[in-house]
């Protein structure tokens, strides 16, 4: 079993994406980061981006994806483009960052939503790519006595959908992160790493009071090939902050 690889997602940086794409990816590989995980491409041709990813040395495991939930009838045919996208630049799994559910979700909301994910994960592993959900804290709401994201992952083959869980938001729903990735050991090839501070102000990885060092142990063994950094609030600017998640990393053993 490899270490697993430190990426960040780009959301982080989305102030700086959206001015200038490639040489927001410049900086982040003189970070020392080793992958990237996308939310969006900002217009350039896949081509491009493969040939810059290639000459940063930056894998691309992963792109957040989302579905047009308030077009059902258009799923299909915007992931298809998507999808297009995602081969071309050599992508391994579309994500899927966010799904509706009601404040009080039923088991016919649960069913009803992994449907969709399902028939998602069916076309894409179709096309010969992986497919994973990314949770926030409300699937970690309670239906029938089981969190949401559990049925799920019940409800959906793992064939055709793993899980990429972010590991903070799982704490914020009450749970334990460490033990849904023990849990689901195998299933899960992607992690965020997000971490909170007061409230629900998120922070610098290892900054905050989420239990992320208890994954680290477990991370090899469970199948864990990226941790992915992901903040959204910064206390000088994102890209300072960036550079401090890495600290965690370093001080862990997992980057030199």
């Amino acid at each position: 079993m490899a270490k697993p690889i430190v990426g960040l997602q780009l959301y982080t940086l989305r102030d700086m994406t959206e001015n200038d794409f490639p040489g927001t990816l410049r900086k982040v590989a003189e970070l020392g980061y080793q992958a990237v995980e996308f939310a969006g491409y900002f217009g350039m041709p896949a081509s491009e981006l493969k040939a810059l990813l290639k000459e940063l040395q930056l894998e691309a495991p992963s792109a957040h994806v989302g579905l047009t939930f308030d077009e059902p009838d258009q799923i299909s045919a915007n992931l298809a483009k998507e999808i297009d996208y995602a081969k071309e630049l050599g992508l391994t799994y579309l994500v899927t960052p966010y799904a509706p559910l009601p404040d009080q979700p039923t088991m016919e909301d649960v069913r009803a939503l992994a449907q969709i994910l399902e028939a998602a994960g069916r076309q894409v592993t179709a096309a010969g790519l992986k497919y994973a959900y990314h949770n926030h804290d409300f699937e970690l709401k309670r239906v029938e006595g089981k969190p949401v994201l559990d049925h799920l992952l019940e409800l959906v083959p793992a064939e055709y959908m793993a899980a990429e869980f972010d590991l903070g938001w799982i704490h914020m729903g009450g749970e334990v992160p460490v033990d849904y990735v023990t849990r689901y050991a195998g299933r899960l090839p992607l992690a965020h790493f997000k971490d909170f501070g007061e409230g629900t102000r998120d922070t610098e990885v290892g900054t905050g009071v989420v239990d992320l060092k208890s994954v680290l142990a477990v991370a090899e063994q469970a199948g864990i090939q990226y941790f992915i950094v992901e903040q959204e609030e910064f206390p000088s600017s994102s890209i300072e902050s960036a550079a401090r998640c890495l600290d965690f990393f370093r001080e862990n053993g997992i980057l030199d």
